[in-house]
């Protein structure tokens, strides 16, 4: 995908005119207000956001709206698309579908022309929160319903809504042992980063409250020149400056000991995760990753055991806090895991995939995994290729069928990776500063990755 130029929010029935349309909504109206987050000349990325703004719960909802002859959506995500002529038709999947009072959603598309969209409505009401124009206006007002008392289960940070997570069967819980499914980002690899962007306090807050955003990954580089194993001392610093962070913040954290071949090292990885978990292991923040991505090592001589030996240091002084662990071929032959899995508790297994490369194979040696009672964790995906788009290339669709899997699965992800630079999962373009405010910085698949963390 090309680098894009974002543009400024607009109403559904609005042009592309510059500045936000302000409309006076009802307060029964249920509304959906249309945004192109990305422009290229020929074509662009939009958004649709639908709010219900009754008083009561809705458990569905329906846009639709026309586009002009010269204008056509190629790739939608996050809702069901029905096509007739110029006449689109989305409506909600399984899981965003119900919206209690305030809540808002929404969905994504990429069209082909600058045509926007015109005569939208939203569950048969005009978008713009009245009635459509051959509907007479009510002659009474709607019943108004007192505001609930009590606070929406989303107040607070992550880490004070979850707390403590654990493994139940194959998914994750909270500690009241209702299903969590965290979204995040990695990290670039710190020894390789242009910017500390994973290290800014300022730029993780803004993540967390603009972005949804409920885990950071700390790729902490290990075998490369500047990375761990060459200087120690720096890594040390990085990865505990994110963890702080975090705490900070309210958010979770991997610790993600980002190695190819950590077998050689196990001696250095079993004193660093034992350090790290004696000093940080009672936090309820703190998620271990002793292996990103091995390569085509055997499971059961080569990678287990290592794995032992670093779950048994991480237990030695945190008995409690998730360990994920990396599986052969790159963190892909989770199938291959299940058939002889590390004993202990509150372990996941490592899945990683690159949309432009994997893709229904892949996911079904993941319901493999699943069905033998595996908890998988995805800790590394991209809408590319699986070099990380050095061709600026994005496969949108078959990353929405992983979105789809991972959701409706409960699959915890962080998207790679927080950096700047032309690959397709860099999520930031140049001039970003570090310390967030990225609305106009996204860059390759970050406005998908952005969408689905919302």
């Amino acid at each position: 995908m090309r680098t894009l130029r974002l543009v400024t929010t607009l109403a559904v029935a609005g042009l592309l005119a510059g500045g936000v349309a302000m409309v006076a909504t009802p307060a029964s109206a249920a509304t959906a207000v249309f945004s192109v987050t990305n422009n290229w000349g020929n074509g662009y990325q939009g958004q649709i956001s639908v709010t219900n703004n009754t008083s009561a719960q809705i458990t569905s909802w329906r846009v639709e709206f026309d586009l002009p002859a010269s204008t056509s959506i190629s790739q939608s995500w996050n809702a069901q698309q029905a096509t007739s002529g110029s006449h689109y038709t989305f409506t909600n999947l399984s899981w965003n579908g119900t919206l209690a009072a305030g809540a808002s959603t929404s969905f994504g598309f990429l069209v082909n022309g600058s045509g926007t969209p015109v005569n939208c409505t939203v569950n048969g009401a005009s978008c713009t929160g009245g009635t459509p124009p051959t509907t007479p206006p009510p002659t009474t007002p709607p019943p108004t319903t007192p505001p609930p008392t009590t606070p929406p289960p989303t107040a607070g940070t992550p880490v004070e809504r979850y707390g403590q997570l654990r493994v139940c069967g194959t998914t994750m819980c909270d500690r009241s042992g209702a299903r969590v499914q965290l979204r995040g980002i990695s990290s670039m690899w710190l020894n390789w980063e242009t910017a500390p962007y994973a290290e800014n306090l300022s730029a993780l807050t803004w993540m967390r409250d603009n972005w949804n955003l409920q885990v950071i990954r700390a790729a902490m580089g290990v075998e490369p020149a500047g990375a761990y194993l060459s200087d120690p001392a720096r890594a040390r610093t990085q990865v505990e400056t994110i963890i702080n962070n975090a705490v900070t913040a309210g958010v979770y954290v991997i610790v993600d000991w980002h190695a190819h071949e950590a077998q050689n090292n196990q001696s250095q990885a079993v004193a660093f995760f034992g350090d790290l978990a004696r000093r940080y292991g009672h936090l309820p923040n703190v998620i271990w990753e002793p292996w990103n991505e091995p390569l085509q090592f055997s499971w059961t001589s080569v990678i287990k055991p290592y794995h032992q030996a670093v779950v048994s240091a991480i237990r030695a002084a945190d008995p409690d806090n998730i360990v994920v662990l990396g599986t052969p071929t790159w963190s892909q032959d989770v199938d291959v895991a299940a058939a002889s899995p590390v004993a202990g508790t509150n372990l996941m297994y490592t899945l990683h995939f690159y949309s432009c490369t994997h893709g229904a194979s892949l996911r079904a040696k993941g319901d493999a995994a699943i069905r033998a009672g595996l908890a998988l964790f995805v800790t590394e995906w991209g809408a590319s290729n699986a070099d990380g788009g050095l061709d600026g290339r994005a496969c949108l669709p078959e990353a929405q069928s992983w979105i789809d899997w991972m959701k409706a699965n409960g699959i915890s992800w962080t998207a790679w990776k927080l950096d700047v630079g032309t690959d397709t999962t860099n999520l930031l373009s140049p001039g970003a500063p570090v310390t967030g405010g990225w609305t106009n910085y996204l860059h390759g698949h970050a406005p998908f990755v952005v969408a689905n963390m919302r």
